[in-house]
């Protein structure tokens, strides 16, 4: 098999360090790295303005209802409205599963969260390689403070609680599926005793061993 069809998706707990994994990854492949780009790319490809998809970037829409009966995975099959109530969370997570679909058809690359491994896999894609980078609560403080230069202990695990609850919460109402259930990914890598660079050196030889060329 050939790299060249190869997607890879990140799905991280915050302070874990799997965006800096993911961007260092892609680095070492040659190959391009998206994250919260998808969302200024999906704001000029559906013509919405950039900030309704950064106020609703990774966190979970407002129907209760379709909390309740355990998410959207279903009602997220089609192509979104492009008239009426085109700014509702669900026509903008089909605007951004659109725009993921379309660059993983085009190119090899590595996506982090945004539900990318479901949209993906739903879609059908072939050479996909899911991720799951997460760590122990000391760790992912320990990095939330250093990455977001924050000095009290008590802040970094309240915002560390926070960004988890609502990534849980994204994922959940729009894939029916639990975020921190291992079972969804080929990988989980729990990095809370390796450095960023090994976790990179982790997924490289994963993905050697199952039988891409890098």
């Amino acid at each position: 098999m050939d790299k060249d069809k190869l997607v890879i998706t990140i799905e991280r707990q915050y302070g874990s360090g799997g965006r800096i994994v993911g961007r260092k990854l892609a680095k070492c492949l040659g190959i391009p790295f998206y994250d919260d780009e998808i969302l200024s790319m999906t704001a000029e490809k559906s013509a919405v303005g950039e900030q309704y998809f950064r106020l609703a970037d990774e966190k979970a829409g407002n129907n209760l209802l379709r909390k309740i009966v355990g998410g959207m995975r279903h009602g997220m099959v089609g192509a979104p409205k492009i008239q009426g109530d085109v700014t509702s969370p669900e026509n903008l997570f089909k605007f951004q599963s659109e725009v993921i679909r379309e660059l993983a058809s085009k190119e090899s690359c590595v996506i982090v969260g945004r539900c990318a491994d479901f949209v993906l896999d739903s879609a059908g894609k072939e050479d996909l390689i899911k991720i799951f980078v997460y760590a122990d609560t000391d760790t992912c403080i320990r990095r939330t403070m250093e990455v977001d230069g924050i000095v009290d202990t008590k802040e970094a695990l309240s915002k560390l609680n926070r960004i988890t609850k609502q990534r849980r919460e994204y994922h959940r109402y729009f894939t029916g599926r639990e975020w921190e259930d291992l079972g969804n990914y080929d990988l989980p890598i729990n990095a809370s005793r390796l450095e960023l660079d090994q976790v990179v050196e982790l997924i490289q030889a994963y993905i050697r061993m199952v039988g891409y060329e890098i």
